[in-house]
């Protein structure tokens, strides 16, 4: 099968394609055939070697993919030859013609959810709901500031929190970005680029603040985040590109809390969880990723470039 390996960590140009050996599941393990690969920035910091957990060399990057079952191990009850479905973690990595993945890895895939949507299910929706309901514990009809909307986490966040009652408002950074944010189940939607957009996001509120803010690029937005929040705030930081410098004093007179959340945190019982939930949603269409790119899987190294461009929107998925 052809599969990107990387032998060394460095700038997008260490994805190569190869022809490796065919996978065989082991009892407990299923083997699926990709229809299409999720690109996620997590997958762009292990290849640079900036994130902490660094696989052994060589390796194939990639951990959500969506395709139909190819071979199952002994032991392995809940899927079967010829099912459809997302991988939520892989043994193998997913940026290749096949995955091999832990029973407790695959899900099933309603007929609805194309592959390539289905790729775009994991990182994503797993990330929001956990910082949402786990982490945040959001209640509805509170409101919460979704930073960053028109990306994967970003469109998630807004179509879980949406279909709970929560009052969502959302950012964008261009007029297609804003559009598709509004598409997507926001009930308000800002430029994050304009001077006092975290004011008209308090005043819209009458005052009070939100009370949740999901924050994709804390190293940017966090300090000014702390002065929107209502009594009780919370933010939950989901991503950022460096230090950021913060007055703890606005925490101290709203009660507010700063809140990290990594989805490898998750215990074994809460992925579970939250996938019962995350395949519930895609049946009863609450929930429907959006694909932004498809891009051939000999071009992930273009791929890796886009994910991490500002603008980008949607889901942004590899075809083998």
């Amino acid at each position: 099968m052809k599969a990107i390996r990387v032998h060394e960590t460095g700038a997008p140009d260490v994805l190569h394609l190869e022809e490796v050996a065919d996978l065989h599941p082991e009892p407990g393990q299923v083997k699926v055939r990709v229809q299409a690969a999720g690109v996620n920035p997590v997958d762009v910091y292990i290849r640079s070697g900036m994130y902490p957990v660094k696989p052994p060399l060589p390796y194939t990057p990639g951990s959500d993919a969506a395709g139909v079952v190819e071979e199952i191990g002994e032991r392995v009850s809940s899927v079967k030859v010829g099912d459809r479905v997302y991988t939520a973690g892989t043994l193998s990595g997913a940026y290749a013609e096949q995955a091999l993945c832990d029973e407790s890895q695959v899900h099933k895939l309603p007929d609805a959810i194309t592959f390539a949507q289905g790729a775009g299910v994991n990182v994503p929706y797993a990330t929001a709901y956990r910082a949402l309901f786990y982490r945040a514990h959001a209640l509805p009809g509170e409101a919460v500031l979704v930073h960053g909307a028109s990306g994967g986490v970003g469109i998630a966040s807004v179509q879980i929190a949406r279909a709970h009652g929560l009052t969502v408002i959302g950012t964008g950074g261009t007029e297609e970005g804003k559009r598709l944010v509004r598409e997507q189940g926001a009930h308000h939607v800002f430029d994050h680029h304009a001077p006092d957009y975290l004011k008209e996001i308090v005043a819209l509120t009458g005052g009070r603040g939100v009370d949740l803010i999901l924050e994709m690029l804390a190293n940017v937005n966090l300090a000014n985040d702390l002065g929107a929040l209502a009594q009780k705030g919370r933010v939950v930081v989901l991503g950022s590109r460096g230090p950021v410098e913060i007055d703890p004093r606005a925490t101290m007179g709203r009660d507010s809390s700063i809140l990290g959340m990594s989805l490898n945190n998750a215990s074994p019982e809460e992925l579970s969880s939250i996938h019962a939930a995350l395949v519930a949603g895609l049946e009863n269409g609450t929930l429907r990723p959006v694909v932004g790119q498809e891009i051939p899987l000999q071009d992930a190294a273009r791929a890796h470039r886009v994910v991490m461009e500002p603008g980008a929107y949607g889901k942004i998925v590899l075809i083998p």
